[in-house]
């Protein structure tokens, strides 16, 4: 078997049938743009035309994947805008280097059980890796998603000085069309920021955002993770969640993301869902974390940190002193177990460390989260919200918007690789 880690990836991994790369899009691109577009024909080209206004040089080797799909499930109405949205890119005109793949014609469509945005993404991402040069960029975007004339510089700027091999931008929601759609996304984007700055005040190293359309690797970076994976809801959580174990994420800083604002029922969860449920329930439906879940979040792994020579049953009568409520849920999860068998295995405390945040991951973190919510309830954003930014050392905003102003301000701001 090759060494190459390319075409070991290629030969056991990667997606290559029955999709393809439809034209001659060339090779050793310094980048990719995969978006996915299911029934987005009225947003996809608005997309493409602000990936356009980038400068000329910053274009002419980045290659623009787009993954029209549907399930063989899909409704009339999806099918019928796909293949008018095939149909149009056929058609040429479009000033970028663009790569089209078809998931969406009869014989091609993704099945009914497995298919859905992580599948369309991995489709677009295995295709371009073999036209892809060794260190270009791999991007994630989506078909409602607009971007800054500067988007591609600040990549290129963030991935050459970067440590890590993955990446995360700085994102902010297009205004909803309605008065309704742009209250429940100001409560929803809030909610995002304000879970993500409690987990960085806990000093976690998964104190970042999960968004789909907000996040980039290097071609190396995706083949060590293994590629994209294929959930059909929640793929960019676990995604950036492996990212971050196998080569590390660093924020961008320079350019920001616009997602559109609307109601989706098309996955379980996650924006267009919560827009939904809150136009529908209502503004209460969006309740906050307290700020009690992240102290004792940030006092568990200030403990660990200072507790590499503990054994795993002092370091959970530890936690018990911190919250019995955190106690309880290491126990479940076969905290003490776990500790030792990490511990027999890492070569120093270094090593234990990062052994020790792969175990608890992101996932685990949520779920410690809202096991902790059971004894602290959630609550409204008036009330969490100003505690929470008081806790982080964070100047008080008064309101709502401006506390979505002050913490995307925060997002932007140049961070450390």
């Amino acid at each position: 078997m090759s060494r190459d880690p390319l075409q070991r990836y290629l030969a056991g991994r990667a997606i290559t049938s029955p999709w393809a790369v439809e034209g001659s899009p060339g090779d050793a691109c310094a980048g990719c743009v995969v978006i996915p577009a299911l029934g987005e024909s009225q947003r996809l080209f608005a997309t493409l035309h602000s990936l356009a206004q980038n400068p000329p040089e910053q274009l002419s080797d980045v290659l623009v994947v787009i993954v029209v799909n549907h399930r063989t499930d899909a409704q009339d109405a999806e099918k019928l805008d796909n293949l008018e949205t095939l149909r149009r890119l056929r058609l040429g005109g479009i000033p970028l280097r663009l790569a089209l793949v078809d998931a969406a014609s009869p014989g091609l469509e993704l099945p009914a059980k497995t298919g859905g945005v992580g599948l369309a993404r991995r489709i677009g991402m295995d295709l371009a890796l073999p036209l892809l040069a060794p260190g270009a960029i791999m991007v994630c975007l989506d078909a409602d998603t607009l971007v800054e004339p500067g988007y591609l510089q600040a990549l290129r700027s963030h991935f050459r000085r970067s440590r890590a091999g993955g990446a995360v931008i700085p994102f902010c929601h297009q205004a909803g069309e309605t008065c309704g759609e742009e209250r429940a996304i100001t409560l929803y984007e809030l909610f995002l920021r304000h879970y993500v700055l409690g987990l960085e005040r806990a000093g976690s190293p998964y104190a970042f955002h999960c968004v789909g359309s907000a996040m980039a690797c290097t071609r190396e970076a995706y083949l060590k993770l293994g590629g994209m994976t294929t959930r059909c809801a929640g793929e960019d959580f676990y995604f950036l969640q492996q990212l971050q174990r196998t080569s590390g994420i660093a924020q961008v800083a320079g350019t920001v993301v616009h997602p559109a604002a609307r109601s989706s029922h098309r996955v379980p969860f996650g924006t267009g869902k919560s827009i939904a449920r809150i136009l529908q329930q209502g503004e209460e439906s969006q309740s906050f974390y307290r700020t009690d879940c992240f102290r004792i979040l940030g006092e568990w792994l200030g403990t660990v940190e200072r507790g590499a020579a503990l054994s795993g049953r002092e370091l959970l009568a530890a936690g018990r002193r911190v919250d019995p409520q955190l106690a309880g849920y290491l126990e479940q999860a076969g905290f003490e177990t776990v500790w030792e068998r990490l511990g027999a295995n890492a070569a120093s405390p270094a090593a234990l460390k990062v052994a020790f945040h792969g175990w608890f991951d992101a996932l685990k973190t949520v779920r410690l989260i809202h096991h902790l919510s059971q004894s602290y309830p959630k609550c409204r954003a008036d009330q969490s919200l100003p505690e929470l930014l008081q806790f982080c050392n964070v100047p008080a905003a008064q309101g709502e918007l401006a506390q979505l102003q002050l913490l995307r301000a925060m997002q932007n701001r140049p961070h450390s690789n």
